[in-house]
């Protein structure tokens, strides 16, 4: 069992996944179906309702893989209220997050590229519901160059920065700085402030001691910043947190809010 496993199997029990929901774009927060995740309900109408019957509605366990590196993607998933951590993984067993995929987003982009595989693997960091498509239907409909492969090359690009951000992040930032992103992330997929997410996955997320996120986070809370017990972080005041974290954060949300219509 790797790192992030031996963390996710630590949260708490009483953890809802169905309180997990993006609250970023306070139009779509009253979408059902497949248009709860905010990429496909960026789609016109009319392109959506050709291949929407292809969907299928999956529960997404904490801690599930939905693709391993080097391993052909069977589907795409469109997450709904569950978030992927994408994360890159050790001969030794021991994971770093590259980047994460909810609501907003989706997880297995390499099929629409032209690929199907990728070097990362891919692990339900909260539990919840999403949407896949087959991988035959994906690239059937990328193939027709229409509004959903050119909404995907945005997304992209978004995520290439986002990672190329973290990269740079962890090199360059302190351990301190990398929580406030971190924690400001899980923020901007969740319905409210209260995070379920112990210092132990944090760090496992990071790729850092846990001893390190046990002083960054005493240190927030003594700040009045965050709360924390049992593995449920609140943030109490996100103004002090952003400025307490470095520019990575903003980098990633001004590229979203540039490249992805639902911004």
């Amino acid at each position: 069992m790797n790192t992030l496993l031996k963390a996710i199997s630590s949260l708490p029990i009483n953890f809802n996944p169905e309180s997990f929901s993006a609250n970023s774009i306070s139009s779509y927060k009253d979408l059902i179906g497949p248009r709860q995740n905010l990429l496909l309900a960026s789609l016109p109408y009319s392109e959506l309702s050709l291949w929407e019957h292809e969907l299928e509605l999956v529960d997404l366990k904490l801690g599930q893989i939905l693709c391993e590196p080097g391993i052909s993607h069977t589907h795409v998933i469109f997450p709904t209220t569950a978030i992927v951590s994408l994360l890159y993984t050790t001969q030794e067993g021991t994971s770093t997050e590259v980047s994460v995929v909810g609501r907003d987003g989706v997880v297995g982009i390499s099929v629409f590229m032209g690929g199907n595989q990728t070097p990362n693997q891919a692990m339900v960091q909260s539990a919840g519901q999403a949407y896949r498509l087959s991988t035959k239907m994906a690239k059937n409909i990328g193939s027709r160059n229409g509004p959903l492969l050119h909404m995907l090359l945005s997304y992209t690009q978004m995520m290439i920065t986002q990672i190329a951000q973290t990269a740079v992040c962890n090199r360059h930032h302190s351990i301190d700085q990398q929580l406030c992103r971190r924690l400001l992330i899980g923020l901007d997929l969740l319905q409210d402030n209260d995070l379920v997410m112990t210092q132990e996955l944090l760090a496992s997320l990071l790729g850092v001691r846990r001893e390190s996120v046990t002083v960054g986070a005493h240190k927030l809370q003594e700040a009045g910043v965050i709360s924390y017990c049992r593995g449920h972080i609140t943030v109490l005041n996100r103004k002090l947190l952003e400025h307490r974290c470095c520019e990575c954060y903003a980098m990633v949300k001004n590229e979203q809010k540039r490249l992805m219509a639902y911004s």
